[in-house]
């Protein structure tokens, strides 16, 4: 903006504050001294002091695992919620939030493993668990340096661990407390069971693919019936030596049909087509069978001695298959219902690693993959096979494995999701929660809603383990509130690890015998808590469990979490505490590639946040892209997208030199007036007051993007493009004591101030540098945003409409004017108006050649001069004409009586400065 000095003998004349604000940022190599500084200064702890007596805002952090750097998706997470810490600070709260990482259970006991290699075989399970520690430790260490990186605050020596004693011990209290409740229980009932890794899986853990499965019409012979046979449907051919019951919907017509090849066969009248069109068989009514009919009846297993008994359940639909369900209570969450409900057992022939029991002698020792054609080619033997294909569906997978699932029942710990109404009084709380975005209330409520029982215990080593015990005599479970409440006295003292550690005699109370036999032989059991748990009961672990602390002001996380931490985190607080954890959740999508795709290694598409962006362009430009993607939604990001915002960037850094160059934190002090300024300084002041409220609106719904919008574009349209232009020729040309200057420079500190505070929560290094560089003392992030508001004055604006409205036509003719190669700089011209739009503003003729820029505005012709061009609005017209006076050499505009003279101001403002 300056005006070059090879151009201008006269410029040194004016002297500017100089500023060492460096031209190019050169993010990446500054940054790491500044956040020692503010690690050395203690800045966040500082912050977090001076607002003590203020009202509170807490952000509870979600763990990340402990496992791996950070991705670009943790930068995502990571940098809104140091936005969020930082604008509520800066807004006047006592802003919190302790960091906290999820160390315990699969993956990383998964890659321990791995790690080890072939000398996993000869690694003790005290070995593997301290293995496991020491990786999580290191993790947690290098995702920290990531978090400050990433220029976040947090104090290193405040963070919370799951796999820390205290949170250990304070995981076994809360388990405590809600057995004690009625919450927990043990049950053999089907859960998510990976075979691969021989554990039950949460259903936060599951992940859906492709998958093809055997499709088979299977037939299940009427007992006392000759030819008569019910015709069943499956994909898992490897469950039917678990089945013990058919079962049919009472509000479906069913009816016996023949069979052009396989006999009578019964299934609903409303799939009689689709059976047709996907077995080719042909099939003609017989005629039509009630349910009592169907209730009266027995079936006969197809290749086991067994009966299968009717049963009837609302889960038989005919979306699919025959109308009669394949019922294996111990495989499957509805047949385990209706089996129950019928006395059913639930059978599950089938060990932890998929391979089958002594429950089926047949196939004993085989995988249930493998037997799926074994089991289709008996059933082709004993003549009960209809029909064989295969499709491809969305089948559930492990999240760590990559392999299916499978149902199965085993005896596990759980956790009652409508025991004391649990559920009910949930739904009515979660109602309560201001969920953002809005579609965030009706996720989780279905989830909550439909939600089984919540399997507690893993089969691993690696986590918190189950204070149960098991009876050497006769194998009853053994776990009461008493033995409990001892074993969380000896954690707390000697740490989670003399479960492993001790006998059983050494972890329960004195005399302790089982409840069944009386036996005083008991043995520890294996099986470690869900690391959903965890996490869940994090807020207990951070906030303590007392009923009459608030709950977390806000939750943020990715989407994904409804099924995850924000239930995990629900049901044991409402169970406890009778509320949630928290007063608002906001979530945030996915991070996608710049075309739409999720990234992985197999793709290429993998972006850094350290290496492909920090490193290169700086941690301020990730920071800025994050606050220009409306996060509700998936974002993407890419080397384009980055190279955009580096060039935003750049237009705000032009933005804050400029404004350093030309005043500083001592011009504030002045302390001028509202009617002590210049109307176009108290003009852009204004609008100033008007972006501060807004943004400060913006910050608190959390709308970043538009925060970053509103900015730039105040910082190059109204700023750089009107405002630095419309006061350049006093900046550099009016005495430096005189009013006009003084308003100017007194208005830019005002807006150096303000922009630096608006955007502190964003371009963190940045601002830090500006407010350091502008004189300010301490650091940015103690000070509040701005007060404004006595700067908003509605009447200058109404004044302004016209003046800008007809600016606007007078840009127009000037462009014009440059095209037809009349005119250069617009200081070159003379604008003539006619009409009364601009009269009425009650603006002079020389305000007005400041407002657009040129040597002169008239409202008369004034004599004949040549018109470079002509413009027509509504109200006025416009001519862009050569002015009648020369040009001064030291301001350049055309207002010297005598060519290469200066005008009188500038000769007034040089004749001041020049030795005596």
């Amino acid at each position: 903006m300056a005006k070059p000095e090879t151009e201008n003998p006269y410029s040194k004349t004016v002297l500017l504050p100089q500023t060492s604000f460096p031209m190019k940022a050169d993010l990446a190599n500054r940054e790491p001294g500044q956040i020692k500084i503010w690690k050395e200064k203690k800045v966040f702890q500082t912050m977090k002091e001076i607002r003590k007596s203020k009202p509170s805002f807490v952000l509870h952090d979600g763990p990340p695992y402990a496992n791996g750097n950070f991705h670009v998706g943790h930068s995502l997470n990571k940098i809104l919620k140091d936005i969020i810490v930082k604008s509520k600070t800066l807004a006047g709260f006592q802003t919190d939030m302790i960091p906290g990482w999820d160390c315990h259970g699969l993956p990383i006991e998964v890659q321990v493993l791995k790690n080890l290699g072939k000398e996993a075989r000869n690694t003790s399970p005290s070995e593997l668990r301290k293995k496991c520690r020491e990786y999580a430790t290191e993790f947690v260490g290098k995702q920290g340096e990531d978090l400050s990186r990433f220029l976040c605050f947090w104090e290193e020596d405040r963070k919370y661990l799951t796999m820390a004693p205290e949170f250990e011990a304070r995981i076994v209290e809360v388990f405590g407390s809600l057995f004690e409740k009625g919450y927990i229980y043990k049950g053999k009932k089907p859960v998510y069971w990976c075979i691969d890794l021989a554990t039950a899986h949460a259903e936060a853990e599951i992940e859906y693919q492709n998958h093809v499965s055997p499709s088979i019409y299977v037939k299940f012979a009427v007992k006392g019936e000759k030819d008569t046979y019910c015709l069943i449907w499956t994909t898992t051919p490897w469950t039917l030596p678990a089945n013990l019951a058919i079962c049919f919907n009472q509000d479906l017509d069913y009816s016996l049909f023949q069979s052009d090849s396989h006999g009578r066969l019964i299934l609903a009248d409303g799939l009689k087509e689709a059976v047709e069109q996907k077995t080719g068989i042909t099939l003609t009514k017989i005629h039509s069978l009630t349910s009592e009919d169907l209730g009266k009846m027995t079936f006969l297993h197809p290749f086991i001695d067994r009966d299968s008994i009717p049963l009837f359940g609302n889960h038989v639909t005919l979306d699919a298959g025959t109308g009669c369900v394949h019922t294996a209570p111990g495989h499957g969450t509805d047949d385990y219902r209706v089996g129950t409900a019928a006395g059913l057992p639930p059978l599950s022939p089938v060990d932890d690693y998929g391979r089958y029991t002594d429950e089926f002698e047949m196939m004993k020792g085989i995988k249930i993959w493998d037997a799926n054609p074994k089991i289709v080619d008996l059933l082709r033997e004993k003549n009960a096979l209809v029909h064989y294909s295969e499709f491809t569906h969305s089948y559930p997978h492990s999240w760590r494995s990559k392999k299916p699932l499978i149902f199965r029942a085993t005896p596990q710990w759980f956790f009652s999701i409508d025991h004391a109404g649990l559920r009910e009084e949930s739904l009515k709380a979660i109602d309560k929660v201001q969920w953002i975005p809005d579609w965030g209330i009706t996720r989780i409520r279905s989830m909550v809603e439909s939600r089984p029982d919540w399997c507690l215990s893993r089969q691993r080593n690696w986590g918190v383990p189950i204070p149960s015990f098991t009876c050497k005599s006769c194998g009853f479970t053994h776990l009461d509130d008493k033995t409990i409440k001892h074993f969380i006295q000896i954690v707390k003292k000697e740490g989670i690890e003399v479960w492993y550690e001790r006998e059983a005699k050494d972890l329960l109370p004195e005399g302790t015998k089982c409840s069944k036999c009386g036996s005083l032989d008991l043995k520890q059991d294996k099986d470690i808590l869900d690391v959903w748990f965890d996490s869940g009961v994090s807020s207990f672990a951070v906030f303590g469990d007392s009923l009459d602390r608030e709950p977390a002001d806000l939750y943020l996380e990715g989407s994904d979490q409804h099924r995850g931490w924000f239930q995990s985190s629900l049901w044991p607080s409402m169970a406890i505490r009778k509320r949630p954890p928290y007063k608002s959740v906001l979530t945030h999508g996915y991070v996608l590639d710049e075309k739409g795709h999720a990234m992985s290694k197999s793709l290429g598409n993998v972006i850094n946040p350290t290496t492909d962006i920090i490193n290169q362009f700086g941690a301020d430009i990730l920071r800025l892209w994050v606050s220009t993607q409306d996060f509700r939604d998936d974002v993407k990001i890419g080397k384009d997208s980055i190279k955009t915002v580096a060039e935003a960037y750049r237009k705000i850094r032009n933005t804050f030199r400029y404004l350093l160059g030309n005043t500083n934190a001592e011009t504030l002090t002045w302390n001028l007036k509202k009617e002590d300024l210049e109307p176009i300084d108290r003009y852009y002041l204004h609008k100033l007051a008007k972006l501060n409220e807004d943004v400060k609106k913006l910050y608190e719904n959390y709308h970043f993007h538009q925060v970053y919008h509103r900015v730039l574009v105040f910082c190059t349209v109204d700023l750089s493009q009107d405002y630095f232009e419309i006061i350049r020729d006093r900046m550099y040309c009016d005495a430096k004591d005189s009013k006009t200057r003084k308003s100017s420079e007194y208005a830019l500190a005002v807006i150096l101030e303000t922009l630096t505070k608006i955007l502190a929560p964003i371009l963190s290094f940045t601002t830090e540098e500006v407010w350091t560089e502008f004189g300010a003392k301490d650091s940015v992030f103690y000070s509040d945003f701005s007060d404004l508001t006595s700067w908003v004055d509605s009447q200058l604006e109404s004044q302004f409409v016209s003046v800008f409205q007809t600016k606007e036509l007078v840009q127009k003719a000037l462009e014009e004017a440059r095209k037809l190669g009349k005119l250069g700089k617009s200081l070159e011209a003379e604008v003539l108006v006619t009409g009364e739009s601009l009269k009425e503003t009650g603006f002079s003729k020389e305000d007005l050649s400041l407002f657009y820029v040129v040597s002169e505005v008239s409202f008369d012709a004034g004599g004949l001069r040549e018109v470079f061009s002509e413009w027509k609005g509504e109200k006025d017209s416009i001519q862009i004409r050569k002015p009648h006076h020369h040009e001064c050499p030291r301001c350049w505009r055309h207002v010297s009586e005598t060519e290469g003279k200066l005008c009188g101001r500038c000769d007034t403002v040089v004749s001041k400065l020049s030795p005596k």
